[in-house]
């Protein structure tokens, strides 16, 4: 099992900086099918590679630190799902905030946190870990508001910032699944 981690993590090492290098070609993707394992690195992150339907009207917001990002990598041993998109929409917060509150309903409970920036992040630390739901972090407030639903180890979160009124809202959807045994989170 290490074997097989270690080296998917190095195929993953050198292949992020060859995706760094062409920026502006969105549909350069790595997918390395093996006996070990399977890996997939891209730029091809969307909404609905995050489970959920995009917003009417948005837009990608793509610059050169805010690229949509899959990662995908599975073994026998071990599996990990990242998306990560970041869209635009002229729509006030509370617009976008009501259709994804509605949306998310049919993966369980969902979660609303109020944080100063966007950390849309997960944190899976252990085996116990990854079943624990989530929950927010800090003082629960600031302008970025998150809806989060699920598990640490299955979760799919949305981040709501508001721009100024002549640049609207960019939000930020990201779904997370990781696993040790074959088809255990």
């Amino acid at each position: 099992m290490l074997r097989s981690l270690t080296l998917l993590v190095a195929a993953l090492s050198l292949t992020l900086p060859v995706l760094a290098q062409e920026p502006d070609d969105h549909d350069k993707n790595l997918d390395v099918r093996s006996p070990i394992g399977d890996l997939h690195v891209g730029k091809d992150a969307d909404a609905r590679k995050a489970g959920l339907p995009l917003y009417p009207g948005a837009r990608p917001q793509q610059d050169e630190n805010n690229d949509p990002f899959n990662l995908g990598v599975f073994t026998e041993s071990f599996g990990l799902k990242l998306v990560v998109a970041k869209y635009r929409s002229d729509d006030p917060p509370d617009k976008i905030l009501a259709f994804y509150r509605d949306k998310m309903r049919k993966y369980g409970r969902v979660l609303e946190c109020r944080g100063p920036h966007d950390n849309s992040g997960v944190h899976v630390d252990d085996d116990q870990e990854r079943s624990k739901p989530l929950k927010c972090e800090g003082d629960n407030s600031g302008p970025v508001r998150e809806l989060k639903v699920g598990t640490e180890g299955n979760a799919h979160i949305v981040a709501i910032e508001p721009q100024d009124k002549a640049r609207g809202t960019t939000f930020t959807l990201v779904y997370l699944y990781k696993r040790d045994k074959k088809g255990e989170i």
